[in-house]
């Protein structure tokens, strides 16, 4: 028997009159039979594959077959644009069964959430943020809401799993669970992801239901790829403006700056442009996506420049192309980017990289390499993430009049990501909070301190709901007052009134004034000619396996057909440095101008461990690393004391050293990677930021593996 014909009668004729449809695909027949059956699971297809279907046919029918006193179905996306554009979709499927939906979001107003709390829709689309606010919120009566939950379906899981947010929304799961009279069953949803059973894993926290991963045959799809090299960004953007002539496209950049730069070139060029990132205005990226949606009246085609924002599930329509400025630091990314493309019919998925040196055309063919390959990096699952840990204290000693730390223990033990953290390590963590004034005890109940409170207390602790730090900003507006955007503080301290110029939303501003009272920025639209200030560029972070497919690539004679003359060409030029070191039998070690370079390709955290591990190893010597590179300048410095040095570094317990480790962790940069560490102990923050930064494991087993010889 079908899936389809399983499914409540009243949406089976709703599926086939008001969709047209008469069966289902493969994921949503293997997916419906999974939560008919009652196991939690995660659910893989490509974008525009189905998911949502597999995962809310089911959820629906069961809400139909037996209503829900309250919240029944929660959707949870990572950010409100998904939410927004999934919204009228499902808002179909639940209003032509006879049951509702309602999206909750910071943007939301008083009066429709009021509306909600009285008369609750059977399904809830939220964020994780938003989904703790009601938690905590004195209006809400939790235990009413969410007391019939049956199901969480969790969209672009991956974007969540292994981060600070995916702790935060297994925190919070996990409070909810406790208020739901069944055992909640858990979906997660993803186009990408490399390790989904482990994934699946995490997902399930205390559930006691089975787990399946629904990961049915892909048909083969056809990739239409070319990597171009450009030496300068001009030309860059002016050839991806010829490209995008009379076609619909995405162009997606690797910072707001990059994207900033680009659409100002693609629209001197003549092509229709519109800028999507997070320092954009909400008002001006509906419009980006609205007019996108329509298209331009004469058939020109548009292209919106863009961040990562546009890289998950949400739908602007048939593409014709996906533009990529350099590479990005995934298979991840470049399959979820390149996904946007070869929906219809015949179609083949169009992605052009535009690479301005030759490390990005080196990149990008490695992360093509990969995707043929079928590799997807793994999502690294945490066991031990402090700053959310200390988050969730706060949030439940603010909650309700406070918590034990026995009840604290009770329920966060149960979370994934906090498995690898002792009860010795928790209670020690607590004496510190306590002395330091995060909390405070007060008729045996732990409640938020008075360091906390300073900090977190204004606007009725809003801000202590956000797992994330939001940098201060000043909103950019015009003299007539209309808003466009948004600017981090360290950028605005570095303007000056009538002078400094910017660009925002792909046009050009001269600052006029700022006010620093209500964090403003007043603009005029800049002279042409003007030459814009902003900068700034985000280095990337590269893993093991792509570092390792570069060296590959550079050590072999393989011809790439999607590599133009220009891409094909800077190729051979490095692969006419790199061969001659490796095939001269030295390991990748050359000395050249008092400088010693070891040319690992590990990536970016085995890189920087070795770093410190040879700093502190080695005296005086200082080492400078990149994804693919150990520099070494010292005094003294030879192949052969630089060998021993990485020998020393693949000896069993030289990391477990105290004093080695102290060094290190000491010379680490102070790094802010949560807005609460102003409230951990030194031994946290070290740990934290080391986690962040170093990965000792690896960098010993690369040494042990990797004993390189001059």
């Amino acid at each position: 028997m079908s899936v389809f014909s399983r499914l409540a009668p009243r949406l089976q004729e709703a599926i086939v009159a008001r969709l047209g449809w008469s069966s289902l695909r493969p994921v949503q027949e293997q997916a419906g039979e999974a939560l008919l059956a009652g196991a939690n699971a995660v659910i893989l297809a490509p974008t525009a594959g189905g998911k949502t279907e597999a995962s809310m046919f089911p959820t629906i029918s069961q809400m139909v077959e037996s209503a829900p006193d309250g919240v029944g179905a929660l959707y949870i996306a990572p950010i409100k644009a998904l939410l927004n554009n999934q919204a009228e979709r499902l808002g179909l499927y639940t209003e032509m069964v006879g049951l509702r939906r309602f999206v909750w979001h910071g943007d939301t107003d008083d009066s429709s959430r009021r509306k909600f709390l009285k008369e609750p829709a059977e399904l809830l689309m939220t964020t994780p943020e938003s989904l703790e606010v009601m938690l905590v919120s004195q209006r809400v009566d939790e235990a009413k809401l969410f007391g019939d939950l049956r199901i969480v379906v969790i969209d672009e899981v991956h974007a969540l799993a292994g981060s600070d947010r995916g702790a935060h929304l297994m925190s919070v799961l996990e409070r909810i669970a406790r208020l739901s009279r069944h055992d909640l069953q858990r979906v997660g949803l993803s186009a990408t992801v490399g390790n989904p059973a482990a994934i699946l894993i995490w997902l399930q926290g205390s559930s006691q239901r089975p787990g399946q991963v629904v990961d049915p045959p892909k048909p083969a799809s056809r990739r239409q790829l070319l990597v171009v090299h450009r030496p300068e960004l001009r030309l860059l953007a002016h050839d991806a403006a010829r490209m995008a002539q009379g076609q619909k496209s995405l162009f997606f950049c690797q910072s707001r700056a990059i994207t900033e730069k680009v659409a100002e070139t693609m629209r001197r060029a003549g092509t229709t442009v519109f800028v999507h990132h997070s320092a954009v205005s909400k008002e001006e990226r509906l419009l980006a996506e609205e007019a996108f949606h329509r298209g331009t009246a004469d058939g020109s085609g548009a292209c919106i420049v863009c961040t990562s924002t546009l890289e998950l599930g949400i739908d602007v329509g048939d593409l014709d192309l996906v533009l990529q400025a350099d590479a990005p630091d995934t298979v991840s990314s470049f399959l979820q980017r390149m996904g946007r493309t070869g929906r219809r019919d015949g179609q083949a998925a169009n992605t052009t990289f535009f690479c301005e040196s030759s490390e990005s055309v080196l990149q990008a063919t490695a992360l093509i390499e990969l995707a043929k390959q079928g590799w997807v990096e793994a999502v690294p699952i945490q066991g031990r993430c402090w700053p959310v840990l200390i988050h969730q204290l706060l949030t439940m000693a603010l909650a309700g009049g406070g918590i034990t730390a026995e009840d604290a223990w009770n329920h966060l033990s149960k979370v994934p990501d906090f498995a690898g953290i002792s009860r010795p390590e928790f209670d020690r963590l607590i004496r510190w909070l306590l002395a330091d004034g995060g909390l405070r005890e007060a008729s045996g109940q732990l409640v938020i301190g008075p360091k906390a409170e300073k900090r977190f207390g204004r606007k009725n602790f809003m801000e202590l709901f956000a797992v994330f730090t939001s940098p201060v900003s000043y909103t950019v507006v015009t003299a007539a007052g209309q808003p466009l955007g948004s600017l981090q503080q360290e950028f605005v301290d570095r303007l000056v009134d009538g002078v400094s110029s910017f660009l925002l939303g792909g046009r050009g501003w001269v600052v006029q004034r700022i006010q620093h009272d209500d964090r403003r920025v007043f603009v005029d639209p800049a002279p042409r000619g003007k030459q814009p200030t902003w900068g700034g560029y985000i280095p990337q972070f590269l893993g093991l396996e792509v570092c390792q497919k570069m060296r590959d690539i550079l050590l072999s004679s393989t011809a790439f057909p999607y590599l133009d003359t220009q891409a094909a060409a800077v190729l051979e030029e490095k692969r006419e440095v790199i061969q001659p070191l490796f095939q001269s039998g030295r390991g990748g070690i050359e000395v050249k101008d008092g400088e010693l370079r070891w040319w690992t390709f590990a990536g970016g955290k085995i890189n920087a461990t070795l770093r410190y591990g040879l700093e502190a190893v080695g005296g005086d010597w200082k080492i400078t690393t990149d994804n693919i590179l150990v520099k070494a300048k010292g005094e003294g410095i030879t192949p052969e004391r630089f060998y021993d040095a990485i020998q020393r570094l693949a000896l069993p317990d030289i990391w477990d050293d105290a004093k080695l480790w102290k060094d290190v962790a000491e010379s680490l940069p102070n790094y802010r990677l949560s807005k609460f560490q102003d409230l951990m102990p030194e031994w946290v923050e070290q740990e934290v930021v080391a986690d962040y930064l170093l990965s000792t494991k690896h960098a010993r087993s690369w040494c042990y593996l990797h004993p390189s010889r001059y």
